[in-house]
């Protein structure tokens, strides 16, 4: 029986993935948040910054491909050099703080074939916005083998192999320093726009700007009135007015943008 315990645990346990475009000045504290995992894999979309080289000198085994094919693609690419018994996907602009990193180290323990869900404190131009109620819910933990592929342009999920799995959700929560300057939200703004218009004009959806306007005031007031952004200030404010900003454009582009992502959507 010994011996049959020490196979099952040969090999690394836990691969932590992160995707990068341009994060030399996140990916350090990203890394070092994930430094207890076995292995740390960086799969990078051509960062013209230093964030491949600082991410290499941590020890993390990085990967290049330049060529954006959508979020699914470069995930699925993590999972071709994951050599773990399971997987943690951890954004750029994410932290792993120490009440996480247990939770995580007690489903490597377990040996459980769950899927795990994680939920963010947002850190919004220098602020937590701690008095906000959590968002996220996202599906970031797995054992490595049971999933088949991720599929979607942007807001990609799992596709499993077998049998339907329970989803459990970790209590503690997930840093996540999304939106930092201004100028940073806006270019977020510009990409995230147009994936999510794709994504749509993929499900046979229609825009405008009537349709964008509806979308961007339900989020705002979700978001600010209900999830208790005004409790945060004048970086609460941005928070919200920014992801009500990309519904709105999400539809406008799907309008009026359909040329700039007929490309992306047929490189799916």
């Amino acid at each position: 029986m010994t011996e049959q315990l020490d196979l099952i645990h040969t090999g690394p346990r836990l691969t932590i993935g992160i995707l990068t475009l341009n994060e030399e000045k996140r990916i350090a504290s990203c890394i070092a948040s994930a430094h207890f995992a076995d292995q740390i894999i960086v799969v990078d979309s051509g960062s013209k910054d230093q964030t491949r080289e600082i991410a290499a000198s941590l020890g993390a085994e990085v990967f290049d491909y330049p060529d954006w094919q959508g979020f699914a693609v470069q995930r699925n690419r993590i999972l071709q050099h994951a050599k773990g018994e399971y997987i943690f996907f951890l954004d750029a602009d994410e932290e792993i703080p120490v009440e996480m990193r247990a939770e995580i180290e007690a489903v490597l323990a377990s040996g459980k074939d769950e899927i795990w869900e994680v939920q963010w404190n947002q850190v919004a131009f220098g602020k937590p916005l701690t008095l906000m109620k959590s968002t996220g819910g996202i599906p970031r933990m797995f054992k490595t083998k049971s999933i088949r592929e991720f599929t979607g342009v942007v807001h990609e999920h799992a596709e499993m192999d077998g049998p339907q799995r329970p989803v459990k959700r970790f209590h503690s929560r997930l840093l996540h320093y999304s939106r930092e300057s201004i100028y940073g939200s806006l270019n977020k703004l510009a990409q995230y726009v147009q994936l999510g218009a794709a994504k749509r004009a993929q499900a046979g959806k229609t825009g405008g700007v009537l349709r964008g306007f509806g979308s961007g005031l339900a989020i705002f007031l979700r978001l600010y009135i209900f999830r208790r952004g005004f409790l945060c200030g004048a970086e609460g404010f941005l928070f919200c007015f920014f992801i009500a900003l990309e519904c709105f454009f999400r539809y406008a582009a799907l309008k009026y943008d359909v040329s700039n992502f007929d490309k992306l959507m047929s490189r799916k």
